[in-house]
Order: C-alpha cells, then sequence, then structure tokens
C-alpha cells in the first residue's frame, strides 16, 4: 500500500506520489541517458532546464537525478543510466520526505495566516538558495536546488534567482521544471542547459497509470480516448480518469460548440468544480479552459487570422490573471467559472 512520505503540495493528488516519493522514471530514456553520462563524465551543467507538458514526468527525471548524484558522489563511478530507487534505502526516505540536507525544493509555500498554498513561488523563498548555499556542503558531495516550477516565479523571485544562477559555489546543481520555458526571463533560460522532454506515448502512459494503481477504463475506445485527451500527461490521465475531468471537459466542449450561450449548462458546470471540496476540479477546469483558448488562438494563427488570434492571446493573458487573482483573494469560485465561460463562448465564435 502506499505509504505517503513527501510534505503536501500546492498539486498533490490524493492517493498519487509525489515526484520525490516515485522510485521509478517511465520513459524520456534519452534524456535520462544524456544527464547520466555527462554526470559519469563530469561534464554536468550547474543549471539544467527541464521543459516540457505539464505530468509528463519533469519533477520525477529531477528527483530522480538528483538521487543519482547524491548516491555517486564519485562521478567516475556513476553507472550510465539512472537507476530505480531502492525505496528501502535511507536516501531514497530523506530525499522523499524533504529531509536531505543537500537537496532545496523550491515551490509554491503554504499560506499559514489564510490556510492556502501560495499561488507563485515568492522572492522569500528564493532567498532561502542563499542560506542553503552558505552552508557546508554535506559530505563534500552534490548541493542540489529544485525549482518546481520556475514558471510559478514572480519577476522579483526570478531576478533574485538569476543572481543565484550567475556565480554559483562548485558542486551545485540548479534543476529548473517549466511547463513553458518560453515564458521564463532570457536571461534564466540562456544560463540553463535546456533539455526538452516530449509527451509520453500511449504504451508509457499507459505504464505510469498501472504503476500508480489508477483506474483505467477497460474499453480500448475509452482507454484510447482518455490517451488522447491526456496527451501524454500522466497527471492529465489520473485527473480525467478520478476526479471527473473527462465529464468536465465534456461539458466544457458542449457549451463552447452551442449555437447560443447555454446558461442553465454553464450553471451546473460551474456548480460541480465550485464547491469547498472541489479544488482540484476547479483546477482542472481553468486549466481546460485556458487549454482550449489557447487551441483556438493557434489555429487561428495557422489560418493567417492574425487580428483573431491576437485577440484570443489576449484573451488568455486575460483569464489566467483572473484564475490567479480568485485564487489569491478568494474570490466567488461560481460567478468566475460562469463569466468565463460566457465570455469564451462569445469570443471564440466571433
Amino acid at each position: 500500500m502506499f505509504e505517503r512520505l513527501a510534505p503536501e503540495q500546492y498539486d498533490s493528488i490524493p492517493g498519487v506520489p509525489e515526484p520525490s516519493e516515485n522510485p521509478r522514471l517511465v520513459g524520456h530514456l534519452e534524456e535520462a541517458g544524456l544527464l547520466a553520462g555527462a554526470c559519469r563524465a563530469g561534464r554536468m551543467h550547474h543549471a539544467i532546464l527541464l521543459g516540457g507538458p505539464l505530468g509528463i514526468g519533469k519533477a520525477t527525471l529531477a528527483f530522480r537525478l538528483a538521487h543519482h548524484l547524491l548516491k555517486y558522489p564519485n562521478s567516475a563511478q556513476a553507472p550510465e543510466t539512472l537507476e530505480d530507487a531502492d525505496i528501502s534505502s535511507s536516501l531514497f526516505r530523506q530525499i522523499a520526505s524533504g529531509s536531505h540536507p543537500s537537496i532545496l525544493h523550491l515551490t509554491r509555500p503554504f499560506d499559514d495566516k489564510r490556510k492556502v498554498f501560495r499561488t507563485m513561488v515568492t522572492v522569500e523563498e528564493i532567498r532561502r538558495v542563499n542560506r542553503f548555499l552558505s552552508m557546508t556542503s554535506h559530505d563534500g558531495g552534490y548541493r542540489i536546488v529544485i525549482v518546481d516550477a520556475a514558471d510559478d516565479m514572480n519577476t522579483s523571485a526570478a531576478n533574485a534567482l538569476l543572481k543565484s544562477l550567475e556565480e554559483p559555489p562548485a558542486r551545485t546543481i540548479f534543476l529548473l521544471i517549466s511547463h513553458s520555458p518560453g515564458r521564463l526571463l532570457p536571461t534564466i533560460r540562456s544560463r540553463c542547459q535546456a533539455v526538452r522532454l516530449k509527451p509520453l506515448d500511449g504504451q508509457s502512459l499507459r505504464s505510469v497509470l498501472r504503476t500508480l494503481e489508477t483506474d483505467l477504463p477497460s474499453d480500448p475506445a475509452a482507454l484510447d480516448a482518455l490517451a488522447a485527451r491526456a496527451e501524454g500527461s500522466a497527471r492529465t490521465a489520473i485527473l480525467l480518469t478520478q476526479f471527473g475531468g473527462l465529464e468536465i471537459g465534456g461539458t466544457l466542449d458542449r457549451v463552447l460548440a452551442a449555437d447560443r450561450f447555454d446558461l442553465t449548462e454553464a450553471t451546473r458546470l460551474s456548480d460541480a468544480v465550485s464547491g469547498r471540496d472541489q479544488t482540484i476540479q476547479f483546477d482542472i477546469f481553468n486549466r481546460m479552459a485556458l487549454d482550449a483558448v489557447a487551441e483556438a488562438a493557434g489555429s487561428a494563427a495557422e489560418a493567417g487570422e492574425i487580428e483573431r488570434a491576437g485577440r484570443l492571446s489576449d484573451f488568455w493573458s486575460e483569464a489566467n490573471q483572473r484564475i490567479v487573482e480568485t485564487g489569491i483573494y478568494n474570490l466567488d469560485r461560481k460567478q468566475h467559472a460562469v463569466g468565463l465561460l460566457g465570455r469564451m463562448h462569445d469570443l471564440m465564435r466571433s
């Protein structure tokens, strides 16, 4: 039975291991091999940017690489591949629980006053890097800073991180996880070795879901539909199957495809994602809505409809800001969802 070791994160899924406590990396063999080879050759870049879509294993790769670096401080003795971790080892359990002194994992912090996770990686979190690097290295080995996700940094946090990237101490490795590397400061990207991860193929996706003991559709057609909707993201597939994501996506599609805006259907969907205990469903809805707008903007651009593409792109930024503000200021989720659906329907059909 799965035993939770890692601290709860802003995007934790009940019953699903965090990347730090996932002993096995599925897929990405080429990218993992390149990193393991660089380690063995003693040519590790001090900052590595792991880019790619959400939920495909970037953070898992980061923690498996961190495990590899700490297990083999003498690079010449390191194997040429990233091994599965021994879940009974003290090294694995320390990393999984977030207690290893040589790893600093930076992500959205918990706001003790408001009892919610913040919506960004704050500058206060990034300032922990200086204190971490000022301490003596554990056993003379690597010190590893994992930023998950770098996309969540505000401007002040990004500038603070840039200073640490410019002159890192010896045997220090930064692992930056990014779902949208193009949104990062160019000066941050230029100081990193970019490693682009692709979405998981169908076989790898199914393997991850079986490993996580996730319920899968028994019907082959339904399984294919799930894989297509998940677009190579294990996280998306889990959310689709366990938290009503398929139903949310289907209703969203119907509302947007209707000739006239169906307020009743939109309200029903908003009710389904805006309850006190429906944070995950609300996040699914928002991400699907943003993805739908981004897809429409991309299609308009490909068709040469530059003005329409620009309107949709501007709306994506506006909608994303509204989502952030809804979380920061604890605004009415139902009102947000209904309003977002109405604007999307009007704009995407114009």
